[in-house]
């Protein structure tokens, strides 16, 4: 017991550790301030926010194995094999140091430099608020050869923190269940949404093992359902995982790792034969799609580095224009993670890494490895210059493409898609536009929706898969042409050719409403995958939605009633009896303008599904499968990555 105790001293990990920086009566009263929502994806946050402390002592040289448990009743327990939660007497407080971890807004040893150099989570909420929000939550240590727990219902301790056992186990496990009266959405976790993080975390913090269980589903064998997560080479696993679906254009991945100006950089990329800009990167373990510093660095350092083996090769001579920062970037896939002491984070979400000293550290960093990759691998350079000079005359050809969107782009009913039917209000915030499946299901919309604040564009057939294509074949697309024009969205500014412009978004709401078979799945799925690579911004602000049309009307006599499942429509069919009668809807243009309006377009009966992105590297990944040549399973997939919701309720 007493080397115990000699090892846990040296770590001067104790009660003194803790800071209590604010209470957290507002937690209960104001969630969304704490987790972002009170919907599916604040109640998958509270499982990060536990596991974040685990990954925190993972960091931290303390722990190795990290797991993760959905149990039968859809409550959580996260167990590690770190040095435990303090629990002796916190002087400030005046009792335990566990009870100040659990109850106390912003207290942990993350914000002790001495305890933790590098700590992840944005906040620092951390588990307190997850004890907050949860109906009941056992916090149980395994410490010096001792067993301590302390329980809460609603954030509040049932009993002090007591003695209950001595082990030789160490570690931390915290079961909790989320608060049904605060999370009155969903009380249900994804298995697959708990494992694209579980993945992630994986591959960001090389050599840990994190397993997830599923106590919901067993297995023939009598096991349960699971997973178990460990890189060895951390982010040159993970860009083979995200890249998996792509062609390579270099046979190995190009890598770097260590610090520079004492910040921890690690960096992973190769190029593709795809047209995409597939860019992800992290800030102690999170995914900073807003960028930031370290992204506007990795950026410099690739073009710097690129640009000057280009000029200095001579492949450029031939070349009468200049190669711009995107062409460097097209058809590759990289990762940046950065680990920061004191993050300063900006932007709508908190997502926007704003310190000025990481942006030369990634660039330095960034130009050591290519600098060090092009001079030992000449061939492989070749091919990379190759590929930005066909960049940079595709952009010239997108560029006129572009253009004409913007002309057509004006915000006169003339400068409008012919085919586009809109609606009189003039408030975006009021309106929305269904992008519908072909002229005869469009006309049909046209007769049932209300000209008020509904507009129609039909589209014809399936559009452009994007992900094959070269940008300037995306911009001369008619259909997708009649998209911009008629949102009134335009792209690409001086500083970013990329960049969009939502300032004259005309509809807050895009609906996506297309046949309830295979086809209309796939043609969802072309859809989606258009705005997720050109408009992305308009799904991470919650613009874009699916509407749901019915399968089936089941009639007997003057009783009628619409279905969505079979599930649904067995259900009517028993409780209406013998003699009814089934009509199968196999298309939007089988209802009549009466019938869509009541069953997909009137706010007060309809479902819609909103689209969101709870993983950008995930999201990448899957569109690459669905759309690359491999035959996707698109349902699976609508089905996935679409939350319905009831969003007009």
């Amino acid at each position: 017991m007493s080397d115990k105790r000699e090892e846990f001293n040296k770590d001067n990990y104790s009660a003194d550790s803790i800071q209590a920086l604010e209470g957290m009566e507002h937690v209960r009263m104001r969630p969304s301030m704490y987790i972002g929502d009170t919907g599916v994806r604040g109640l998958h946050h509270l499982v990060y926010e536990v596991v974040d402390n685990s990954i925190d002592e993972a960091m931290a040289g303390h722990c190795d194995n990290i797991t993760v448990i959905i149990n039968e009743d859809n409550s959580i327990t996260t167990e590690d094999d770190g040095r435990g939660i303090p629990v002796d007497l916190h002087k400030k407080e005046g009792v335990s140091a566990l009870e100040v971890v659990m109850t106390k807004i912003g207290a942990g040893g993350k914000f002790d430099k001495d305890s933790y150099k590098v700590s992840g989570g944005l906040h620092g909420v951390g588990v307190s608020c997850v004890n907050a929000l949860s109906e009941h939550l056992t916090a149980t240590v395994y410490r010096l050869g001792e067993i301590w727990e302390q329980e809460y219902e609603k954030g509040k301790p049932m009993y002090p923190v007591k003695k209950v056992g001595e082990t030789d186990k160490r570690g931390t496990t915290v079961t909790f269940k989320p608060d049904p009266t605060i999370f009155t959405h969903s009380l249900e976790y994804s298995y697959d949404t708990l494992a694209s993080r579980m993945r992630e975390l994986a591959y960001l913090n090389k050599g840990i093992t994190i397993h997830l269980i599923d106590k919901r589903h067993k297995k023939d064998d009598g096991s349960f359902e699971g997973e178990t997560f460990h890189s060895k080479e951390g982010l040159k696993e993970f860009i083979k995982f995200l890249d998996g679906n792509r062609e390579p254009l270099i046979k190995e991945v190009i890598a770097f790792e260590g610090e520079k100006n004492g910040v921890p950089v690690e960096v992973a990329m190769i190029y593709n034969t795809s047209y995409a800009e597939n860019l992800h990167s992290y800030v102690n373990n999170i995914n900073t799609h807003e960028g930031g510093t370290h992204l506007s660095g990795f950026r410099r350092g690739l073009t710097h580095t690129l640009k000057k083996y280009a000029d200095d090769s001579g492949l450029l001579k031939n070349l009468k224009f200049e190669i711009a920062g995107d062409d460097f970037r097209e058809g590759l896939t990289a990762i940046i993670s950065v680990k920061v002491q004191e993050p300063q984070f900006e932007g709508q979400t908190k997502t926007k890494l704003g310190n000025r000293e990481v942006s030369a550290s990634v660039s330095q960093a960034v130009s050591e490895m290519l600098t060090d990759y092009l001079e030992e691998h000449p061939d492989e350079a070749k091919i990379i210059v190759q590929k930005v000079i066909l960049a940079a005359q595709a952009r010239h050809a997108a560029q006129k493409a572009r253009e004409m969107v913007q002309r057509k782009t004006v915000m006169s009913i003339g400068g409008l898609p012919g085919k586009l039917s809109d609606c009189s209000e003039q408030d975006p915030a009021k309106c929305e536009v269904f992008l519908v499946e072909g002229d005869s299901a469009g006309g049909t919309a046209k007769q049932g929706r209300d000209r008020a604040f509904q507009a129609i564009l039909p589209l014809r057939g399936k559009i452009l898969n994007v992900e094959k294509a070269m940008t300037h074949k995306v911009f001369e697309n008619e259909e997708i042409k009649n998209i911009f024009t008629a949102l009134g969205v335009t792209i690409g500014t001086e500083e970013d050719s990329k960049a969009l412009n939502l300032s004259k978004l005309r509809y807050h709401k895009v609906v996506i409403m297309c046949d309830a078979d295979i086809d209309g799945s796939h043609i969802e799925t072309l859809i989606l995958t258009f705005f997720f690579r050109y408009m992305k911004e308009l799904i991470e602000n919650g613009h874009i939605y699916i509407a749901t049309p019915p399968l089936f009307l089941v009639k007997k006599g003057a009783r009628k009633q619409y279905a969505w499942s079979d599930q649904e429509r067995i259900a009517i069919m028993d409780e209406y009896g013998d003699g009814s009668k089934i009509q199968r809807y196999k298309g939007l243009g089988e209802m009549n303008a009466e019938q869509l309006w009541d069953t997909t377009m009137n706010p007060e009966f309809r479902t819609l599904r909103q689209v969101q992105i709870d993983n950008g590297a995930e999201a990448d990944r899957i569109f690459s499968m669905l759309m690359g040549d491999e035959v996707p399973p698109r349902r699976e997939f609508i089905e996935k990555n679409a939350i319905y919701a009831n969003i007009d309720a």
